[in-house]
């Protein structure tokens, strides 16, 4: 089983401008992602960017870089520009590593690859965690994701999912409530594997009203009859980088 990790890298950040060049321990940190990319068992790694900075940063550090368009409205559109000019076959596996991970464990970029190859009825394949405190369960930011005895999901969302009607009946405030007990609740890691086929179809479909309403791309597949396979991850990986106080944390551990 062979498959290749493709790193969209996006200059404009709204709440981090330029986040991908932003320094840790010597190296831009779009360098660390790709290193890690590079311990797993990838047979590809590949930098997917709009913009020249990135791309001559990436080139210096000697990563294989592919230049893709800039109206791009999601980085699985990156994605599928990458996949269809290097010529990749329908059922090539390609995972999705996001540009602001550099603490991502090489260990769960293989866990997707390998449930996907495993998995033929599975378009995507991605990655879960057990959510055990209630303000993870109320925060909108983590997203919730159920599946069923087959590992399939059923349903991303903001919002708690399950809600247990007698736990949680009478509430004012979700935060006032109590951990039901017997329901478990995972938080959904943003790591895919993709066949290449399906990113083709994909482009195709406009946004489902789903996908618009939580704004949860993963939604427009379930909404047109595409299986997603779910994994508890083998590892928990660290936060990535959203907000200048993520970049300062992640500094300070890679820096120690």
């Amino acid at each position: 089983m062979s498959f290749s990790v493709v790193i969209p890298a996006r200059y404009a950040s709204s709440r981090l401008p330029g986040k991908p060049l932003l320094k840790i321990a010597g190296k831009p940190m779009i360098q660390h992602v790709y290193e890690k990319a590079c311990e797993s068992e990838a047979t590809d790694v590949i930098i997917a960017t709009d913009d020249a900075r990135i791309e001559e940063a990436a080139q210096r550090f000697g990563a294989k870089t592919v230049m893709t368009s800039t109206e791009h409205p999601s980085g699985t559109d990156r994605l599928e520009e990458v996949v269809r000019k290097l010529g990749y076959y329908a059922d090539d596996i390609v995972v999705n590593v996001q540009g602001d991970e550099p603490l991502i464990p090489p260990r769960i970029i293989n866990q997707v690859a390998h449930n996907l190859a495993a998995e033929p009825l599975a378009s995507i394949s991605t990655l879960c965690e057990p959510i055990a405190d209630v303000q993870s369960l109320i925060n909108s930011n983590v997203v919730k994701v159920v599946f069923d005895t087959q590992r399939f999901a059923l349903y991303f969302s903001r919002a708690p999912i399950p809600w247990p009607r007698n736990a949680f009946a009478g509430l004012n405030q979700l935060n006032e409530a109590k951990w039901p007990e017997g329901t478990e609740y995972f938080r959904h890691i943003g790591i895919y594997g993709y066949r290449v086929k399906f990113l083709k179809s994909f482009v195709q479909w406009a946004p489902s009203p789903l996908e618009q309403a939580e704004c949860l791309e993963q939604l427009r597949a379930l909404d047109n009859g595409e299986r997603i396979h779910v994994d508890v991850a083998d590892e928990r990986p660290p936060a990535g980088v959203d907000t200048e106080e993520d970049f300062n944390r992640v500094k300070a551990l890679l820096e120690a």
